[in-house]
């Protein structure tokens, strides 16, 4: 009996009319992306509309579709002793079992109603992750409005775009901080009803303000009548939740998720990546990734909720260095990281690692060398070396990032470079890569332990499919997505809608991608991110600006510039410190980026005395490194021929980075524009071998031997 079978016992043919679950028609895959007219009930724009679900005949794709209450009945049935959600208060670990949980997220539903929600309305939730987070987002559900989550760096004025466009009756903050933000916008938001705030003492009292402990209360004692009424009319092929794309090409727009979005893709997650069930083995995640993403919302709430795993929530600073105190308590059994997780932990690691005795770093390089090449080759039989090393080296650094019981390590939501992903493998530890967006309810396509490709995003999702639009003679090619994934429409926005998914319902991506003989998708761009020369020469730059910063271990964003220009050129950032409580990028360099140039024979130790061109050695350097790049490019179109160091990182408070930590590239250009109009001012003879433009002096051999060890 599969998983889905066991949970729909009583959502069977016969019970569905019984029960209120709609027979929804199936609507195949088609074969070709040409057809004249949409069908109109595979998407919808309007709140209260309803879509026709892309059910299979046979295997993931044809498991019965459930609402959210159900998936979450069944995971009561099943785990309902079970710890589902824990955190701290202080020093002591507080938990909540399944039965807890579905308890009390039914009381906060009953209390939204009773404050006003308004069927297809939205909750929003503005706060880091926690226990009421997720009781919210439920509850908000179940209620039958909308569970909208909202980043928490969003200003004032981006969170009255957002509840002004899910019509929001109510709003539920984090503390005094987010409390402000919407307190200064709420006369313009007509629908909203009450305001919660969820941590900390409320330091006014102001009419429709509730602390957490008053908003419970208010729906303790209520019948469960109407709650129960409106769960009853509840169908899977209706929207439930918004998720508010990042706004990196203008303003944010709703994606709509149905019921069966979240949970079928839940169901077909959890038994892709072979999760098991807490009857066996309890699944541990930590949750500490911005819950307004699906990436998070897909693996924290119900990816753990389908198998009966436990979420921990991470401290409010998780991000500014108590994360791994958090690892080590808990000791998850899979762990999501997006690239810059990744990368910091990879930056503390050859910090601490330089400061090593002379024994411990020949240790320390001669296990990564055996941990890259038994990974890479992936052997039938484990050398007697591997083991060694796993000893001596890899459990060790495991247990000090609380990765030791943990199988299953994950990177999404933005590129990650080879570098990055080649150090944790020389580790033991392989980051394995996930694809999909937000309109397609979180992951398409994954790694897996055994079908495991260096910079692939690994390979379908069993029940979904993929096809390349007008790919060219190197197979690349628009990447489109076919599932029970793909979202209903953007919220009242019909125009944005038929731009994203085809007549025939298939959901254009954006991005660029090509398969290999063997299946394995890679990512190679984004079509609105194409960088058209003057001379007309179509250029990715992501592939680009990622050689760069592997080939340059000091630079830590790089903006590929150039569309309708006659050559290319580039903005770089050095790698620096971050400031803790505002995130926002310093002057000083970070210890990684402070070792080396001091193997490079610099005594930087500030951005300032690298940025434009100030120290000639790093100067020297980073075009010997970009020499490199140019080297192996395709054409002479595709060689830099200019760039500068700014001022300056890039980062969310900045503007350059969106919440998710992807380039705001239009943002930069109207940012850099006087840097960029520079490059132009005069056209330079393309960049040639370092040898004839950069003379191989002692000191430039030394710092370009240093660069490549690191």
């Amino acid at each position: 009996m599969s998983l889905f079978s066991e949970v729909q016992s009583n959502v069977s043919l016969d019970n569905a009319l019984k029960s209120n679950t709609p027979l929804i028609l199936s609507a195949q895959r088609p074969d070709s992306l040409s057809l004249a007219m949409a069908e109109p009930e595979r998407w919808t724009s309007r709140g209260d509309g309803e879509v026709n679900l892309r059910m299979g005949e046979s295997g993931f794709a044809s498991e019965p579709p459930v609402t959210v209450d159900q998936m979450f009945k069944t995971a009561v049935e099943r785990f309902g002793s079970y710890t589902a959600l824990g955190w701290k208060e202080g020093e002591q670990m507080k938990t909540m079992n399944y039965q807890e949980y579905y308890q009390a997220c039914r009381t906060a539903a009953k209390s939204f109603l009773k404050l006003g929600l308004e069927r297809y309305h939205g909750v929003g939730i503005l706060g880091f992750n926690s226990a009421e987070w997720f009781i919210s987002d439920i509850a908000a559900i179940m209620a039958g409005g909308f569970a909208v989550g909202i980043y928490t760096t969003n200003s004032p004025e981006a969170c009255q775009y957002l509840a002004e466009n899910c019509k929001a009756n109510i709003i539920v903050v984090e503390n005094h901080k987010q409390l402000q933000k919407i307190l200064q916008v709420q006369d313009k938001l007509p629908h909203m009803k009450a305001i919660i705030q969820y941590k900390d003492a409320l330091k006014e009292k102001r009419p429709n303000l509730y602390t957490w402990a008053e908003f419970m209360e208010l729906g303790r004692d209520e019948s469960n009548t109407q709650l129960d009424d409106i769960i009853a009319t509840q169908k899977p092929n209706q929207c439930c939740t918004l998720i508010y794309t990042s706004g990196t090409t203008g303003q944010p727009k709703g994606v709509m998720l149905s019921h069966d979005n979240l949970t079928w893709t839940a169901f077909a997650v959890g038994r892709h990546v072979q999760l098991t069930e807490a009857t066996k083995s309890q699944e541990m995640v930590v949750s500490y990734l911005p819950l307004s993403h699906i990436a998070a919302q897909m693996v924290d709430i119900w990816v753990t909720m389908k198998v009966g795993g436990a979420t921990y929530f991470a401290q409010p600073d998780a991000l500014k260095g108590s994360l791994v105190n958090t690892m080590r308590e808990v000791r998850p059994t899979a762990f999501m990281g997006v690239p810059r997780v990744w990368e910091k932990m990879q930056e503390k690691m050859k910090s601490v690692g330089a400061k090593s005795s002379t024994v411990r770093r020949k240790v320390a390089v001669w296990a990564k060398g055996v941990g890259l090449k038994t990974n890479l080759s992936k052997m039938n039989q484990t050398p007697v070396n591997y083991r060694l090393a796993k000893k001596l080296v890899f459990r060790k650094v495991r247990k000090a990032l609380g990765l030791d019981r943990c199988t299953k390590c994950y990177t999404g939501a933005a590129p990650i470079t080879k570098d990055t992903l080649e150090f944790f493998l020389s580790l033991d530890i392989p980051v394995y890569e996930l694809y999909g967006m937000s309109e397609s309810t979180g992951p398409h396509t994954i790694s897996l332990p055994n079908a495991f490709r260096l910079t692939s995003v690994g390979k379908l999702i069993p029940g979904c499919e993929t096809k390349i639009h007008s790919p060219d003679q190197e197979g690349n090619g628009e990447i489109c997505f076919w599932g029970r994934h793909v979202f209903m429409g953007y919220l009242n926005q019909a125009d944005k809608t038929e731009d994203a998914l085809d007549a025939e319902g298939w959901l254009h991506s954006g991005d660029l991608g090509k398969h290999d003989d063997n299946g394995f998708l890679f990512v190679t761009g984004r079509i609105k991110e194409l960088i058209i020369t003057a001379g007309g020469e179509n250029i990715p730059p992501v592939p680009i600006e990622d050689a760069v910063k592997e080939a340059v271990s000091l630079v830590s964003n790089a903006m590929l510039i150039g569309d309708k220009r006659k050559f290319l050129a580039m903005l770089l950032t050095i790698k620096c410190q971050v400031n803790g409580d505002t995130g926002a990028p310093e002057d000083e360099l970070t210890p990684e980026a402070v070792e080396l140039c001091r193997k490079l024979g610099s005594n930087a130790t500030r951005v300032s005395e690298i940025a434009g061109g100030r120290d000639r050695v790093i100067h020297a350097a980073i075009q010997e490194g970009i020499n490199r790049v140019n080297e192996n490019a395709t054409s002479n179109a595709q060689r830099i021929q200019k760039w500068i160091i700014l001022d300056q990182d890039f980062s969310i408070t900045g503007g350059e980075l969106g919440p998710t930590m992807k380039l705001k590239r239009p943002v930069v250009m109207k940012m850099y524009k006087e840097q960029v109009e520079h490059f132009y001012k005069e056209v330079v003879t393309p960049t040639r071998s370092c040898n004839k433009r950069w003379p191989m002096t002692n000191e430039v051999v030394d710092l370009v031997k240093a660069m490549a060890q690191c």
